[in-house]
């Protein structure tokens, strides 16, 4: 299955505030990936969600070695299910270096979330 990072590019400067401008949006497709959906979701709190509907849709992607995922990095789903569908990466992805058993280079695992209500 083919995951899509959707990052930000960088800054081409600063506004009249000096805030940085948002760079162009780069789209860079990853094949080769699995994605599972997660068993279980964050969970989601706080008096500000109270009395709200929200729907969390957790998955875990299993992308090849060397695949760059950043915690910024949005990601799109190309299949069935998720089709279309833009994740937020939660937390810090993982590599899984190398297998002592075999020498060779494991995956970068990695959750997302989509947040809706």
């Amino acid at each position: 299955m083919t995951v899509t990072i959707v990052r930000t590019g960088p800054s081409p400067g600063r506004d009249e505030r000096g805030q940085p401008i948002p760079g162009p949006v780069e789209e860079i497709p990853v094949p080769g990936c699995v994605v599972t959906p997660r068993s279980q979701t964050p969970p989601v709190g706080g008096p500000e969600q109270q009395g709200r509907d929200t729907v969390i849709v957790g998955i875990t992607v299993y992308a090849p070695p060397g695949a760059g995922i950043r915690t910024t990095d949005r990601v799109k789903v190309e299949g069935r299910r998720y089709e279309g569908v833009l994740f937020e990466v939660t937390g810090e992805p993982g590599d899984w270096g190398h297998s002592p058993f075999t020498g060779l280079s494991g995956p970068v695992q990695f959750a997302a979330d989509r947040v809706t209500g």
